[in-house]
């Protein structure tokens, strides 16, 4: 909470607020006559408190007014966000909500599935959540439409910021497995699936699908870029399960959370600064579905990416 006090002498009953309360809230304070009177009146707009205490002075018609404006910083759309460091970007990265094919565990990479019925409401979820927290300054998202759904409902519900699209952020491409069941790749694509689960990075998958090495270089780069246009500030970046992996392998020295399954719409928080540091500061944090629920066995969000 800040304070700000304005004291004002007024040679009359009535008093006019000073010019940082604006004209449309004035409140104003008559009928104080009298040695002992004394009025307090209490305003609530949006997200600022107003507190008024008048009281006479022994001179007749003198009054002192105290004008006290408390805003809450938290919640105040012009408020600085004072836990960000300003050599700090605090980037909450989340996975997108669930989607039919995760519940089938069919292989999506950059196929262009939409959100199903639960994954909607688990976008719901994680844009209540976000709204009650410090101010975002930018939404980034992948462009394939079930990240950008989920990305465009937390958008909405923190002040109807632009959703700013990135291919950069996409899922992993995932060449010939793309539109399988998870089960019929061996057979199906015997060669495509055998390169997945490579234990080799620089492995490509056949039919145009990236190899881990490929998929690390766009996504960190694509991360180290925005965080270098909101220093000081909070972003929300919407992206993929292999993608928030990577940025995990990235961030991690050895100590502290795992990547694990990397759940649909999970908050994972990183902070990003100068020279080039990256630290985990929360991973896998999915208390915000309650009644939304998930699905424990849904696909992606591991080595199989999707």
């Amino acid at each position: 909470m800040s304070t700000l006090c304005t004291w004002c002498h007024l040679e009359s009953s009535a008093i006019s607020l000073p010019p940082l309360i604006s004209r449309h809230s004035i409140v104003k304070l008559s009928n104080l006559h009298g040695a002992n009177n004394r009025n307090r009146i209490l305003w609530w707009r949006r997200t600022q408190f107003v507190s008024f205490s008048v009281a006479l002075q022994p001179i007749p018609l003198l009054l002192t007014a105290v004008f006290t404006l408390m805003a809450d910083t938290h919640s105040s759309g012009d408020a600085e966000l004072s836990s960000v460091d300003r050599n700090i970007t605090e980037i909450v990265v989340v996975r997108h909500g669930e989607t039919e094919w995760n519940a089938e565990k069919r292989i999506q990479g950059h196929l262009d599935i939409d959100l199903n019925d639960v994954g909607r409401q688990q976008a719901v979820a994680v844009a209540e959540r976000l709204s009650g927290e410090s101010k975002i300054s930018a939404i980034y998202s992948s462009d394939l439409k079930r990240a950008l759904e989920t990305a465009e409902t937390i958008a909405n519900r923190c002040g109807g910021l632009q959703v700013i699209q990135d291919q950069t952020l996409r899922e992993r491409h995932l060449g010939d497995l793309q539109g399988l069941v998870y089960s019929e790749a061996p057979k199906i694509k015997t060669k495509a699936y055998e390169a997945l689960q490579s234990r080799h990075t620089n492995v490509e998958i056949p039919g145009g699908g990236e190899s881990l090495d490929q998929l690390y270089k766009r996504c960190t780069s694509s991360l180290q870029t925005i965080a270098s246009k909101h220093r000081g500030e909070r972003v929300v970046v919407v992206t993929h399960g292999g993608v928030i992996r990577a940025l995990h392998q990235r961030a991690y020295t050895g100590t502290g959370q795992r990547a694990g399954r990397i759940l649909n719409v999970s908050v994972n928080v990183l902070h990003l600064s100068d020279p080039d540091r990256w630290v985990i500061k929360s991973w896998g944090d999915v208390s915000h579905l309650n009644g939304a629920g998930y699905l424990d066995s849904g696909f992606g969000g591991d080595r199989t990416s999707g």
